[in-house]
Order: structure tokens, then sequence, then C-alpha cells
């Protein structure tokens, strides 16, 4: 500690003595005065024309500015966005509801009517019991149908929802 190249003076160093020196001559700076802005007299009652008025467009009205901000606000997925995104999803989850009701409810309702219908239950085609072949073989083009049907019902409310961004 002895070979430091500061001096300790009650335990503070005292600043480096080089520290503000300047090593050369300089010129000091010179300083420009700027003329004054001379100030225009007011005008002795003369109105003031307001200008002449100017429509400002920022953007084509024509132009899919719509489109690019509800495209944005789903890709974002803003408050907006997701408030599109929920009403397209209750439209899908309200028709596939009702159309898985209205399988149950014929797929349903065939055990019912043969219990309560014996008649209904004991006739025959072809040699095979009614209901043997109502049971075994409708569930399937049921089925099929409503697929499709809920495919096409998809595929509108995606084209309505597609519609309404774009327009």
């Amino acid at each position: 500690m002895n070979d430091d190249v500061y001096r300790h003076v009650g335990g503070v160093r005292e600043p480096d003595p080089t520290l503000g020196k300047s090593y050369g001559e300089h010129e000091p700076a010179t300083v420009e005065r700027v003329p004054p802005v001379p100030v225009e007299p007011p005008q002795p009652d003369t109105p003031a024309k307001p200008p002449k008025r100017q429509r400002v467009v920022l953007a084509d009205p024509r132009s899919r500015s719509t489109t690019l901000r509800a495209r944005v606000e789903l890709e974002e997925q803003t408050s907006w966005g997701t408030l599109l995104i929920d009403d397209l999803v209750k439209h899908q989850l309200r028709a596939g509801l009702l159309l898985a009701a209205l399988v149950l409810v014929v797929l349903g309702g065939l055990p019912l009517a043969f219990y309560f219908s014996p008649d209904f239950a004991g006739l025959r085609v072809v040699g095979l019991p009614l209901a043997w072949l109502l049971l075994a073989v409708l569930p399937f083009p049921l089925l099929l149908l409503a697929g499709l049907v809920y495919n096409r019902l998809a595929e509108r409310h995606e084209r309505d929802f597609v519609d309404m961004i774009e327009n």
C-alpha cells in the first residue's frame, strides 16, 4: 500500500494531480451573435380571413382497411378478435349439439317405440324382425347424414365468418 500512486489523507484519497490540466494550448471558442427576429407590428382592424378548408383523407374508403384491421385483431388475439372467434365457435357448437340431440332422439326413441308398441316390435321384414333391422342398419346412414349436415353447416358458418371479416 505504500507504493500507492495516490497519497492517503485521513483514509480518503486525494485526487489525481494531473486531473483537469490541459496538455496543449487551445483557442477559446468564438460566439457569433444571431440577429433578433423582427417583430411584425399588429395589423390594424383587418379581419383575418380563415384558411380555406381542406379535406384530409387518411385512407381510401374503398380500401380493405377493415379487413386488415379484423385480420390483425384476430392474429394478435385481442379482445375483439376473441369475441369474433367465440361467436364462430358458439354457432358451430350449437349446430353440433342440435344434430346430436336429433340423432339421440331418433336412435333413443326406437327402443321406446318398440317397448310401448309391441305390434310395431313384432313386425317382420324379409323374415327378420323390424326392430333388429332398424337398430342394426338405421344408425349408420343416420350418423352419416348427420355428419354431412354438420359439415355443411360448419362450412356455412365459416364462410359467413370470413365474409363478415372481409366486408
